[in-house]
């Protein structure tokens, strides 16, 4: 199956399947069915049994946005992710040739996908939160710091393209405001941490 794309975020998935919007629902259901294939088949299942546990999932998902129970404080796919697990591991339990209690399997079924999740969200919530203190800075540090860090420009270019009298100038101003960056990336920081 092809990797799907997002065209909507998160909150416009959210909204478009109140309003009924199929073709949202359909997208969703494209988009995180590879995560979830390749999560039951690495854990003892079959591509039929993904299939039949990630649309559990996604009526768990769907149903709760409908009825305006759905309160996501993650990521739509993390929170696919853990009930399409739960979904999963009680399946495994369930199994004949798998006896005993969801405890004692548990250990076996860590592919480390979930350490992955979350570090994927802290990062993303990192880079969220660098974008909000570039768009606080303001300019000129904002293009001053693109142009240094993310364009690889040379002093002597920056130097030229903000009117500063030499290089040592301008690599004072940057310093300037990469403090300032940094200040206002660490309270952002922490405060979404809260």
């Amino acid at each position: 199956m092809a990797k799907a794309t997002a065209s909507y975020s998160d909150d416009e998935f959210v909204a478009a399947i109140r309003r009924g919007d199929d073709r949202a629902l359909a997208q969703l259901y494209r988009l995180h069915f590879p995560m979830i294939s390749h999560y039951v088949l690495q854990n003892s299942g079959t591509e039929d049994e993904a299939k039949d546990v990630y649309q559990e999932g996604i009526m768990v998902f769907y149903e709760k946005v409908r009825d305006g129970s759905l309160e996501l404080s993650c990521q739509i796919k993390t929170y696919l992710y853990a009930v399409c697990r739960r979904l999963w591991l009680k399946r495994l339990t369930e199994k004949t040739r798998f006896g005993g209690s969801l405890d004692d399997h548990e250990p076996y079924l860590e592919t480390g996908a979930e350490a992955d999740l979350v570090e994927a969200e802290e990062r993303d919530r990192r880079f969220a939160t660098m974008s909000e203190a570039l768009d606080l800075i303001g300019e000129p540090c904002r293009s001053l710091l693109e142009g240094f860090y993310l364009l690889d420009k040379s002093m002597q270019q920056l130097t030229a393209d903000f009117g500063y009298t030499n290089a040592d100038n301008a690599k004072n101003q940057k310093y300037k405001c990469l403090v300032r960056l940094k200040k206002l990336f660490f309270s952002n920081y922490q405060e979404s941490e809260i």
